[in-house]
């Protein structure tokens, strides 16, 4: 959850910000295929993701033509 990553980085880490941007990152970070569609709508070709770990990472690809 987002708000148990600072307390975790806190606890851990002793860098409750950090975590905090962190969380505030990934919560505002496009999913997959809004990524997606952005980079085909800035012009590149072939655009694709992939996920990796369980979802946990997309590696997205395009070709600039």
């Amino acid at each position: 959850s987002f708000k148990l990553l600072p307390i975790m980085g806190k606890l851990f880490a002793k860098d409750a910000d950090s975590y905090q941007y962190l969380a505030e990152s990934i919560r505002m970070h496009p999913d997959q295929e809004t990524l997606r569609q952005m980079m085909l709508d800035s012009g590149l070709a072939k655009v694709d993701y992939y996920n990796l770990a369980a979802g946990v990472v997309a590696l997205h690809k395009g070709w600039k033509i």
